[in-house]
């Protein structure tokens, strides 16, 4: 298998009904130094969360008992894993499965049957995105807390982004793909990319991490 390595090693926990699958995906995570804590439902997985705090969770959405979507909602209620990014593991692909995800507070998406490279790639990039972020906090680079709605209107008033530039470069900030940001906003890739070009130059940046981290420092991704 294709390893990709991670920016350093974490504690990833994985919550899915399907022993299989946990093995499968223990087994890619360890190999590159991850730290894997198991749950069989989201009712162990908040319970195991309070003894020890991942730093991103995968998220099976089909579960017996309380669903994923349930089981985000109650992690994200929670001040302490506000910050963790969940990755949601599913079989539905839907759009208004996929919105469900999101409005639950989970950050991305993988679809079934696992791919492990690909969930590795998906987890090293979120594990970025948080760790910018939290930097971001302790460096003192992050302004206080405010809704979603001021932050978009605070990029669409300093630096003249529309509407949908906004909600691109949100995704962006979320480490979503040109594929993916289409998928969700109904755009096609090369529109998705023309969108980020104008942010580009409205930035005043040059890369999709530049525009990411400046997003992420205004309070976007949270």
């Amino acid at each position: 298998m294709n390893i990709i390595e991670p920016c350093e090693p974490s504690v990833v926990m994985i919550v899915d009904d399907l022993p299989d699958n946990l093995a499968l995906l223990s087994d890619a995570l360890e190999q590159v130094g991850h730290m894997v804590l198991v749950a069989l439902n989201g009712t162990t997985a908040l319970e195991r969360m309070t003894r020890l705090k991942p730093d991103i969770v995968l998220l099976d959405a089909l579960m017996p008992g309380i669903d994923g979507f349930e089981t985000c909602r109650r992690i994200k209620a929670r001040p302490e894993f506000e910050d963790v990014p969940v990755v949601f593991m599913t079989s539905l692909t839907e759009s208004e499965h996929v919105l469900e995800g999101f409005a639950a507070g989970g950050v991305d998406y993988v679809t079934k049957p696992i791919v492990p490279e690909q969930v590795l790639a998906r987890v090293a990039s979120h594990l970025r995105t948080a760790r910018s972020l939290r930097d971001a906090r302790l460096a003192g680079q992050q302004p206080p807390v405010r809704g979603a709605d001021a932050v978009r209107e605070a990029l669409v008033r300093r630096y003249q982004l529309t509407a949908r530039e906004v909600e691109v470069l949100e995704w962006v900030a979320y480490g979503k793909t040109n594929r993916d940001i289409g998928d969700i906003l109904g755009l096609s890739p090369r529109t998705v990319n023309k969108h980020l070009e104008h942010v580009y130059v409205k930035l005043g940046v040059e890369t999709r991490l530049a525009a990411a981290t400046l997003a992420i420092a205004m309070g976007v991704a949270r």
